[in-house]
């Protein structure tokens, strides 16, 4: 028997909790890398980051959102909404009753958030992913969040930071999953040829893999990583059964990409306020030491 698992930590919870207040296992999270149990107050004021072992948990849109704008204001840029299962696919469950799920778990309407903001009094657009709906797979929706995100950026002329996390294309969608590459594609052209160019920034996040690592994710003017991230098309488990040998410690994780050339920083949560801001004002040639620059409307 662990004593602590079976008589501390339920003994600590009855204290906590009242009927009043939310679930006992809203309280605690486990740490998927070195089992440590966090109590929930502490877990928000570390960003989602294991106090313990600095293992970087998954974190929702709005919970980023919340950490990354100035006082954790931001305003959801509207994406409209595409064609629903515009194939009637169907596996074990149709795919409309998987959205519906989706939805209701995370409170969603879709995989990916767009916002607007200040950081550091910058101002910028958003986009993130929701790795818990439906593994943050990229489908029709997705595309017109990127477009739509592009799109505002130009017209308030700031820059564009995409936060990745994905399996990878949304096979219920098929060929018009696919068909988002290409689209968002030529949408961020248009922050290059905006005048001035507009960045690009990317923020690749764990997991980020598939279609998502096969496009937009890697057409950033510059790619951020979260640490130990996993990073590439295919995972490493597909690789070493098509492959038949071991891969090597740490493949594909941020810090081997950052090794490689493949990601130009490998930055921890609490820093990428700063780090964005910086890289940011640097590529639109306004002055680091100088914040706040860039505003609604700026030229």
């Amino acid at each position: 028997m662990n004593w602590i698992t079976n008589f501390v930590r339920p003994k600590i919870k009855s204290m906590l909790w009242s009927p009043d207040s939310s679930t006992p296992d809203e309280l605690w999270t486990k740490c998927d890398e070195c089992g440590a149990i966090i109590y929930h107050r502490e877990l928000k004021l570390s960003q989602n980051v294991c106090p313990s072992c600095d293992h970087h948990m998954r974190i929702s849109p709005r919970e980023r959102f919340g950490q990354l704008f100035d006082s954790g204001a931001w305003v959801e840029v509207e994406v409209p909404a595409p064609v629903a299962d515009p194939l009637k696919f169907r596996d074990q469950k149709r795919y409309i009753d998987r959205l519906r799920i989706a939805q209701k778990k995370t409170g969603e309407k879709e995989t990916m958030l767009v916002a607007e903001g200040d950081i550091l009094k910058t101002r910028f657009v958003v986009a993130a992913h929701d790795f818990a709906f439906m593994g943050g797979s990229m489908g029709m929706y997705v595309g017109n969040a990127i477009i739509a995100a592009c799109a505002r950026a130009v017209e308030l002329s700031v820059p564009f930071v995409l936060f990745a996390a994905s399996g990878g294309a949304r096979m219920q969608e098929g060929i018009f999953s696919l068909m988002q590459m290409p689209r968002v594609t030529v949408a961020l052209q248009s922050l290059k040829q905006s005048n001035p160019p507009l960045p690009y920034i990317v923020v690749l996040t764990h997991p980020t893999t598939g279609g998502v690592t096969a496009s937009y994710a890697m057409l950033g003017d510059v790619h951020l990583a979260e640490p130990k991230a996993l990073i590439g098309f295919a995972g490493p488990r597909v690789i070493e059964d098509t492959t038949k040998e071991k891969l090597p410690e740490g493949f594909q994780r941020s810090e081997h990409l950052l090794e490689h050339g493949m990601v130009d920083r490998v930055t921890h949560r609490r820093k990428l306020r700063d780090e964005i801001v910086d890289i940011a004002l640097l590529l639109m040639n306004r002055d680091r030491a100088v914040r706040g620059e860039i505003t609604s409307g700026a030229s």
